[in-house]
């Protein structure tokens, strides 16, 4: 959307409280996508499957939420802003009552198609919105608000849902991340202004970003990095218990390890990014690759298990913010375009690297999904840095 503000002037307070709201919005949003990480041999363990099946529960929302990106945002761009977001939180909390009272895995699966629709529709469209809530001296300011729910969602929600899951059960923490939605809306509804649209993204502009050069360089250093992330942390709850032999309940506090790590790591990424923003992209590939690798030989003890995800939490808070800032970079003049095309790569890539390491566990062992994992951060950090030194 544009960054000019057509709405009438508001009090300080209630257009900051206004940007906090668009935040918890994607933080409940993306929390609710990857919760499963963390509950993922509970989940299974209750419908009777295998971790690489229960791992679709991660895979169908990225698959759907790449699809809903340009899907929802371009067919409802004539619509309002604040009531398209209002709606798709509410279809938020429905899948995550859904979720909590599933007695069947297809009913499970249901829940995460409609989480997968919220994700592509309310991150595409509420990103983009900060220069329709604050003055233009403060845009930059609540844009940074807003993105950082991605790597906080990322970092804390898992950690805290799994330690919810494990003292009251999976389904109670739905049961807890419906009534956040709830609250959202709530605050959604008295916060937001009427925000009717007045222009609208293109499919030309998301083509053009594409084909350009800086556009394909983001997009190829999302897909390997993404890849790699999510292909192995999506089944690190089975590492932590079965390789390295830890408690549930440890395992919930190695998690909120690598979630304040990962709260470093984003504020150390955005910092770099406005200097040095491919290279911080490739640290963070190195060091994704390092503690994947590392994790098979060494995390078979506590110590360096919970010291290699430390690393990892550090360099995956990173990424959220090296990728956007590579996307925007690319199209400075179509900023909307730019998140539309960062959430659909994103959710994309999550989506086959979650079923793809799936795969992997089911036909071979857990500790070979972390090792191809690394393979592809290895792979992100070698093409980043040498297409950087390309003129």
């Amino acid at each position: 959307m544009s960054t000019t503000t057509l709405t009438p002037p508001r009090s300080p307070l209630i257009s900051r409280l206004a940007v906090l709201s668009l935040m918890l919005g994607i933080f409940a949003i993306v929390t609710s996508e990857i919760l499963p990480i963390g509950l993922l041999t509970a989940i299974g363990a209750d419908f009777g499957i295998s971790d690489g099946t229960t791992g679709l529960t991660m895979a169908l929302p990225g698959v759907v939420a790449a699809i809903a990106a340009p899907a929802v945002t371009l067919s409802t761009a004539r619509l309002d802003r604040r009531l398209m977001l209002c709606v798709l939180m509410a279809v938020l909390a429905v899948a995550d009552v859904l979720a909590a009272v599933a007695t069947a895995y297809w009913v499970m699966l249901i829940s995460r198609v409609l989480v997968g629709l919220t994700i592509g529709g309310f991150w595409s469209i509420g990103a983009g919105l900060a220069g329709r809530l604050v003055p233009p001296r403060a845009v930059r300011t609540a844009t940074a608000v807003i993105f950082s729910a991605v790597p906080l969602g990322s970092v804390l929600g898992v950690p805290a849902g799994t330690l919810i899951g494990e003292l009251a059960g999976w389904r109670t923490a739905f049961l807890v991340l419906a009534a956040l939605a709830l609250l959202v809306l709530a605050a959604l509804l008295m916060l937001l202004p009427r925000l009717p649209a007045h222009q609208v993204t293109s499919p030309r502009a998301l083509l053009d970003l594409v084909r350009s050069r800086g556009g394909a360089i983001a997009l190829l250093a999302t897909f390997l990095i993404v890849l790699a992330h999510f292909g192995t942390y999506t089944y690190v709850t089975p590492f932590l218990q079965d390789v390295t032999g830890l408690h549930p309940a440890v395992v919930s506090a190695v998690l909120l390890a690598y979630g304040v790590a990962g709260i470093a790591g984003n504020f150390l990424a955005g910092k770099a990014t406005a200097t040095h923003p491919r290279g911080a992209f490739v640290i963070c590939g190195c060091l994704i690759a390092a503690a994947t690798l590392l994790l098979p030989p060494v995390g078979g003890t506590a110590v360096g298990a919970v010291a290699l995800l430390v690393l990892w939490g550090l360099a995956y808070g990173g990424v959220p913010v090296c990728s956007q800032a590579s996307f925007i970079a690319a199209a400075p003049h179509a900023p909307e375009a730019a998140t539309v095309v960062f959430t659909s790569s994103f959710q994309a890539t999550f989506a086959l690297g979650a079923f793809v390491g799936g795969r992997v566990v089911d036909a071979f062992s857990v500790s070979t999904v972390m090792i191809c994992g690394g393979v592809a951060a290895l792979l992100m950090a070698a093409a980043l840095g040498s297409l950087r030194r390309t003129p």
